[in-house]
């Protein structure tokens, strides 16, 4: 799988977290495996896996950063497909060294277009822009 590939897989999962327990997320990612249509190498569910548990980890911090750094909005108002993008990629620009900044948000905005409502990929873009300018200054 490429990398944009799994990162759809590591959405689907996340999207998760909305709707179960964090004590049966285990279980949630064995099943989300097992059922994906996709064909996958146990190298891309050891990938998938492993990225969704350490975002699973830090997803208090993250979400105390969307909350820093969002003006008018908070994590609770956000639609959750749009909340679930905007946690990955703030992972990634905070966490993931080996991911520039312009493929993250590229890549969050495509997420966006693809699951999120119409205006989805503009709000997705705007939140990640707040950032990046801090990250700048």
């Amino acid at each position: 799988m490429n990398r944009r590939s799994l990162r759809e897989q590591v959405f689907k999962l996340l999207f998760r977290v909305e709707f179960n327990p964090a004590e049966e997320m285990e279980e949630q990612c064995r099943l989300f495996l097992e059922h994906e249509e996709l064909e996958m190498s146990s190298k891309d569910e050891e990938f998938i896996c492993s990225r969704f548990s350490s975002i699973s980890e830090k997803l208090k911090e993250i979400d105390a950063l969307i909350n820093q750094k969002t003006r008018g909005w908070t994590t609770g108002r956000m639609g959750k497909v749009d909340l679930t993008i905007i946690r990955l990629a703030v992972y990634e620009l905070k966490y993931d060294e080996s991911i520039p900044e312009g493929v993250a948000i590229n890549e969050a905005v495509e997420l966006a277009k693809k699951f999120g409502q119409e205006e989805s990929a503009g709000f997705v873009n705007g939140v990640l822009a707040n950032f990046t300018q801090t990250k700048q200054d």
